[in-house]
């Protein structure tokens, strides 16, 4: 046997695989995608903006996922989802709104549904026939945040335009609805926002809208009248035809005016409460300032006469009649009809002599009574117009009547024959 330190030993070598520290090129496409994923849905959850519910009296025109809630002609919402309340009276949809839009997202802001629509001779909406339906928005004023809103029956008149809100009182509404013109000096200043019928039943309560700058214009003695179709005023000087506009024609119209005077008044607060008049003339009468009312018995047909019809004396209107009210004497056998009218003593205009030391017309108003009336002071009916039949109240002196006395105890009597 050879010895073993003769021949060289023979090491037996193994080889070790190095490590591998890099990823292998198949899982970077999934781990980008994982990233790109993740990054997408931060971005969406920071984007995403506030949720709210809009209570709406109908779904007409809405869809979810479709509809846009627009501001200004930019969409800064979208209906998710729409579903009948639980009343089944309304129909309640929920809104995905812009990230943006949480600052403006207050108690008083305003939704509504644009649509076509025909108001008067304004037509709007004309668009949505062609894009489908919209929500429009008004921003509101309010400090305190909200997230469930009731929209509107119709688009709110005023918008953002300044201006100031007042209220008329009408006993007839006549042509006037939403949206009918306002004028000053025959300028569009305002509109119609809404009318309703006041608790009593006895009026109607108009507002109206005047816009800035023509609402400066608008003070405690300014007068309104309703300005709708033509004014005809048939006088001694001639014809006068009158009107604001060929809008106020077709689709009526209120104009405004302030009397003139030597110490102008401040513009009226917003909200104030104005007379409606039937017309310019009877806005611009002079209120009567000393009203005396009496009761005057005619024993003839008063065909012609209404309430309103003018006291005339010697020319001068002194006062109007407030009603009239036939009734039937059975004992006498009677029918005559008692006529109510108020006048204004100081619109007398005439100088009163020779009355008791201390003693003047106006503060002793029964004295003149007594003493006119004495010396034949008497009323009768004469016709105002001969085309329309129109009579008035004329109250003359006829010296030749017999003397009269006056029951004060009772409203005071003319009794003509």
């Amino acid at each position: 046997m050879p010895d073993n330190d003769t021949f060289p030993q023979v090491t037996e070598s193994k080889t070790v695989p190095k490590k591998r520290t890099r990823l292998s090129f198949v899982w970077i496409i999934p781990i980008v995608a994982a990233a790109a994923g993740v990054w997408i849905a931060v971005t969406r959850i920071l984007e995403k903006g506030p949720e709210i519910t809009i209570v709406f009296s109908t779904g007409e025109g809405l869809e979810a996922n479709k509809t846009k809630i627009e501001y200004d002609g930019l969409e800064i919402g979208k209906l998710t989802s729409i579903k009948l309340a639980d009343d089944h009276k309304h129909v309640i949809a929920t809104a995905a709104m812009g990230p943006k839009s949480k600052e403006f997202l207050v108690k008083d802001l305003k939704f509504w549904v644009v649509k076509p629509r025909v108001s008067g001779l304004n037509v709007t909406g004309l668009g949505t026939l062609i894009s489908g339906y919209y929500i429009g928005v008004q921003l509101g004023e309010s400090k305190e945040s909200e997230r469930k809103f009731t929209a509107l029956e119709s688009p709110p008149l005023t918008g953002d335009v300044p201006g100031k809100m007042f209220l008329l009182k009408t006993a007839e509404l006549g042509s006037l609805g939403e949206g009918t013109p306002i004028y000053f000096r025959q300028l569009q200043a305002g509109q119609v926002v809404s009318y309703e019928l006041d608790k009593d039943g006895k009026v109607l309560n108009v507002k109206i809208f005047v816009q800035a700058p023509y609402d400066q214009y608008v003070t405690p003695d300014t007068r309104f009248w309703n300005a709708s179709g033509v004014d005809v005023t048939l006088s001694a000087s001639g014809l006068h035809v009158q009107t604001e506009s060929v809008m106020s024609i077709l689709a009526g119209g209120i104009g405004f005016e302030t009397p003139a005077s030597d110490s102008p008044l401040p513009p009226a607060e917003a909200n104030t409460t104005f007379t409606l008049f039937d017309e310019r003339a009877s806005a611009f009468r002079p209120a009567i300032r000393d009203p005396h009312i009496y009761l005057m018995v005619f024993k003839q047909s008063v065909r012609g006469l209404e309430v309103g019809a003018p006291v005339v004396m010697d020319g001068i209107m002194i006062g109007e009649v407030t009603s009239i009210n036939p009734q039937f004497d059975a004992k006498k056998v009677e029918f005559t009809v008692p006529v109510t009218v108020v006048v204004d003593p100081t619109r007398y205009g005439v100088r009163f002599v020779n009355l008791p030391e201390g003693q003047n017309a106006v503060s002793n108003n029964k004295i003149v009574m007594d003493t006119l009336v004495a010396h034949g002071l008497r009323a009768q009916l004469k016709t105002g117009n001969l085309i329309s039949g129109s009579l008035y109240v004329a109250v003359d002196l006829f010296p030749d009547e017999p003397p009269e006395s006056l029951d004060w105890s009772t409203p005071f009597c003319f009794c003509p024959e």
